[in-house]
């Protein structure tokens, strides 16, 4: 009886773009991929092909290269044999010139590209893209931006791991509502209520108790009926909570660095991608803080604007604020400190100065909120009171209460959108347009 034992990965005979790049640009190369768009010009034709790395452009010769050029459509996948020369107006400054061709799979016979994928900008409707994402995401842009939320997220856990932190991962279907409020997502769980999780934030303050730095990136769920360009319904949350903290300061000073580092990333590991879009990277060496109250005033005065709600910002005080410190200060970013303690949730610790008001904040970023965070309250009989000043039951969230009552840190930590941040990274107008499969008011599909 005979039997074969898998020992790990094998070398193959095809080469990916970075085998060819690193290597002496001559001789004979295998490679495969989708038939990205066929030009043809006589006897010559290029055979543009879409591989994970980028482009690569094949020239076709009729007579040389084994193959019926007639056959050879769009959203082929096919094998490709040929000659490695130096070409530097080709996408990766060398191109094959084909000696054969194997086709893979071809399309269902008949059937057209809904959308002009192989084009710089397809320049359709974003309502158009969506209703086509399995196709629109094979557009070279279009790949490019989510290569480039990719990188944020690989700076923030790397980030992250270096200053101590451990990754963890917290249930999205929960019992309790973790933010307060209506906008959640109910669930039938085997004859029990339940929600899918608005936050992480009652299990990352538990596992402060446990490893004191912690993270996670992961989908949260939000059931307002918003139909905006700044508003989802599922998004990735870029979580991290932090004990023995001297005060919310410490916060804003690590998502500063984190930041910082996720930047000097994407500029190292994928200028192709922020070449490709044209993305110009903020700079965060310093960035200017201020309070809520201040803000407000701050940006009636200077753009003879009435403030109508002395308790939030609306959208467009947000977008006055950014506009006021890239004025004044050449600032991309601002925090906002110390929001109104009536529009913070439950957990989020008083300022003992003035209870009004909360250590907490937002990040804005090219005048959109990206982050909301602060110090949370670690102590029981505080938390309690709070609770219970705000009308709520201190035995329906017994759960959460347990760390409090058998002992916490100082601690406070923050959520990032992750979609939102590569909106505005990206000087996107729509959420939608940086999120891989929208959900919202009237999207459930694709």
């Amino acid at each position: 009886m005979f039997m074969e034992f898998i020992t790990g990965l094998k070398a193959k005979e095809t080469k990916e773009i970075s085998d060819i790049l690193a290597q002496e640009i001559a001789g004979k190369v295998r490679i495969n991929g989708y038939i990205h768009t066929v030009r043809h010009m006589g006897e010559v034709a290029f055979i543009v092909l879409r591989k994970r790395e980028g482009l690569v452009q094949c020239v076709y010769e009729e007579g040389v290269t084994e193959a019926n050029l007639k056959e050879l459509k769009e959203g082929m996948t096919v094998t490709a044999e040929g000659i490695l020369h130096e070409e530097e107006r080709a996408p990766q400054g060398f191109e094959v010139r084909l000696t054969k061709i194997n086709i893979l799979t071809s399309p269902k016979e008949g059937s057209m590209l809904p959308l002009p994928i192989s084009k710089w900008k397809m320049k359709t409707s974003l309502e158009t893209k969506l209703n086509y994402r399995p196709i629109s995401l094979r557009n070279i842009r279009e790949r490019a931006i989510f290569k480039i939320q990719e990188g944020i997220i690989r700076g923030f856990r790397d980030f992250l791991y270096s200053q101590g932190f451990t990754e963890i991962r917290t249930p999205k279907i929960v019992a309790g509502n973790a933010e307060g409020g209506a906008n959640v997502f109910k669930l039938e769980y085997f004859g029990s209520k339940a929600f899918l999780a608005q936050s992480p934030q009652f299990y990352k303050q538990t596992m402060v108790g446990v490893y004191d730095r912690v993270f996670e990136a992961a989908p949260v769920f939000r059931a307002e009926k918003h139909n905006t360009t700044r508003h989802l319904n599922e998004y990735t949350s870029l979580d991290f909570e932090m004990g023995y903290i001297d005060g919310f300061e410490d916060i804003m000073a690590m998502e500063t660095q984190m930041l910082r580092y996720v930047f000097d990333f994407l500029k190292a590991q994928y200028a192709k991608e922020l070449k490709l879009l044209e993305v110009t990277l903020p700079d965060t060496a310093k960035i200017p803080a201020v309070r809520f109250d201040e803000a407000k005033v701050l940006v009636s005065e200077k753009y003879n604007r009435k403030i109508k709600n002395p308790y939030d910002l609306e959208p467009e005080e947000e977008v006055l604020i950014g506009k006021y410190f890239k004025e004044e200060h050449q600032s991309d970013f601002v925090f906002v400190t110390h929001y109104p303690s009536k529009k913070r949730p439950f957990y989020a610790m008083d300022d003992p100065a003035d209870p009004k008001f909360t250590l907490s904040f937002d990040l804005l970023f090219k005048g959109m909120e990206i982050t909301t965070g602060g110090q949370r309250i670690h102590d029981y009989d505080t938390q309690v009171t709070k609770m219970m000043a705000r009308g709520m039951n201190p035995e329906e969230f017994s759960n959460f209460l347990m760390i409090h009552k058998h002992g916490m840190p100082p601690h406070g930590g923050l959520g990032i959108g992750l979609e939102r941040l590569t909106m505005k990274l990206l000087d996107e107008q729509n959420v939608r347009e940086t999120t891989m499969f929208p959900r919202d008011l009237s999207r459930l599909e694709p």
